[in-house]
């Protein structure tokens, strides 16, 4: 990577220029000032790569088995994949506990982060969560991340809360509250506590790798949802719906970050994409809203209005993918439709196109 150093006196600054440092510099004698312009030349993007394990496919082919889990993570990271990650349901889509599997593949597979896509905190108590998750950042020493959601309006889903003996209608607040529990308890210090759990000089142990516990993303895709992450998450995550809007999102994230006094080096922006590569784009796009319909029980087109989904031939997916990318995604998280170990390989080698 080059530095080019550039002076303009007197002249327009274009938003071409994107990838830019501005610094005002005293003119000689004190006449003003002049604009330097750092343009950073033949700059490298580094967008990260994670690959989402089938943990709800295996459920749905009555396969219980952790072993194949295991062995796709491995997999996936040999081919350069950056980040293993696991979904969240207990019963509107059952699937293995994402905690327990992760540590399992931190564990096994060194070199990756591990994550939750998305983690349902308020299903849980805050005080054991805290536990957890601490744990898995110890097992993985400091590579988990925790992407986390207030988890949709759905019968299944209201089931589900009602099941865990959850008020479905106080989840969000459920979710921040246990959020800064969990940060609270990571201190390793004594704390005590009153809201909708009550802690007395409690101290847990162990404390995660990291002093500040893992990072947590929101999946947040309403605009206060959105300035809530801005403020007090390490990132946003969402599921889509499109490169477009997305890329709308992530600058009021970034705005409502910047608002809030965040240094935006600390935030990340990542996406969650489902995608099918096949040499026929009907056929590829067929499987994806057969996946859907199978998966969630509902009719694909309504699922497709708020999830980002490809289905289509190799350059049609990476051109997908490379949309979000150019609106601001810096991790990508991708569920596979068909052959998991073919998408992964297309999308490793292809890696530098999705930049481009």
């Amino acid at each position: 990577m080059s530095l080019t150093k550039k002076r303009w006196v007197g002249e327009p600054l274009h938003a071409a220029f994107s990838n830019t440092e501005l610094a005002l510099v005293p003119r000689a004698g004190g006449a003003g000032y002049a604009v330097t312009i750092f343009i950073w030349e033949n700059q490298t993007m580094t967008v990260k790569l994670g690959y989402l394990l089938p943990t709800r496919e295996k459920i749905m082919q009555a396969s219980h088995s952790v072993r194949p889990m295991i062995e796709a993570a491995k997999e996936a990271a040999d081919l350069g994949f950056d980040s293993i990650w696991a979904g969240d349901s207990l019963l509107a889509r059952p699937r293995h506990d994402p905690i327990t599997l992760l540590a399992g593949v931190a564990g096994a597979v060194p070199n990756v982060d591990v994550g939750t896509a998305v983690l349902l905190p308020a299903l849980r108590n805050p005080v054991v969560l805290a536990q957890q998750l601490a744990t898995v950042d110890q097992i993985s020493e400091g590579r988990l991340i925790v992407g986390a959601g207030i988890a949709p309006d759905t019968p299944a889903v209201r089931h589900e809360f009602t099941a865990a003996g959850v008020p479905f209608e106080r989840r969000v607040g459920r979710y921040m509250e246990g959020i800064r529990l969990c940060r609270a308890l990571w201190s390793g210090e004594p704390v005590t506590w009153e809201g909708r759990w009550s802690v007395t000089a409690g101290t847990l142990a162990p404390v995660p790798y990291r002093k500040s516990g893992p990072p947590i993303w929101s999946a947040a895709t309403v605009s206060a949802g959105i300035e809530r992450t801005a403020k007090h998450h390490d990132g946003w995550f969402p599921i889509g719906p499109d490169a477009g809007t997305f890329a709308q999102r992530n600058k009021e994230f970034r705005a409502a970050a910047t608002a809030a006094g965040r240094n935006l080096d600390d935030l990340t922006t990542a996406i969650y994409l489902t995608v099918s590569i096949m040499d026929d784009s009907a056929d590829a796009e067929a499987a994806i809203d057969t996946y859907l319909e199978d998966y969630y029980s509902a009719p694909a087109a309504a699922l497709r209005k708020f999830q980002a989904c490809k289905g289509g031939t190799e350059d049609q997916v990476v051109d997908f993918v490379r949309a979000f990318v150019q609106g601001g995604a810096q991790h990508l998280v991708i569920r596979c439709v068909g052959d998991h170990r073919s998408i992964q390989q297309i999308l490793a080698r292809r890696r530098d196109d999705l930049t481009v």
